[in-house]
């Protein structure tokens, strides 16, 4: 016992010393830690499930529209800067969520693009595992998004994209 509080109290000197002298990095090593605690639970919610594809870990319909509106914006080339911010701006007035959780699901949903081998293919898991949380009441919503997003002519792969959500969510 006595050389447990020996060795605890040498690490707590350390720490002190360590934030005495560096509190800056102190700080930003504390906020670090504050924003992986934040961020485990989703996290957690994808390991739950180990043989399953990641789009089945989805619980929120947001997250699963703002992954749609993602792919959607990548189906035929790289988007622009405007695009990206263009859907920013379309997740947080229609999805009604804070900037940086917007933010948050933006990443989510290219990440979970990513993992469906590219857009053509995520659009249509991802309309499938909306369909499952929450029926077809998501498509208005959707189709809010999906409207805002578009630029002049709806290209063949957008426009088969759009037939493929409204298969999925049965419209």
């Amino acid at each position: 016992m006595p050389i447990l509080i020996l060795i605890l109290t040498a690490v707590g000197g350390a720490i002190w010393f360590w934030i005495r002298s560096n509190p800056r990095e102190a700080i930003d090593v504390a906020a670090d830690a504050a924003t992986t605690l934040r961020n485990a639970p989703r996290r957690l919610a994808f390991r739950k499930q180990t043989t399953a594809h990641p789009v089945e870990g989805i619980d929120d319909p947001r997250i699963a529209i703002c992954a749609i509106g993602q792919a959607f914006i990548e189906l035929d080339t790289l988007p622009t800067s405007e695009q990206r911010q263009q859907l920013h701006d379309t997740v947080v007035s229609t999805l009604r969520c804070a900037p940086q959780e917007a933010e948050e699901m933006e990443i989510l949903g290219r990440w979970l693009m990513t993992q469906c081998n590219g857009a053509e293919s995520a659009v249509p898991r991802l309309a499938r595992r909306l369909y499952k949380i929450d029926g077809s009441a998501s498509y208005p919503t959707v189709q809010d998004v999906l409207a805002k997003l578009v630029q002049g002519e709806l290209s063949s792969k957008q426009v088969s994209a759009i037939e493929d959500i409204k298969s999925a969510l049965r419209v």
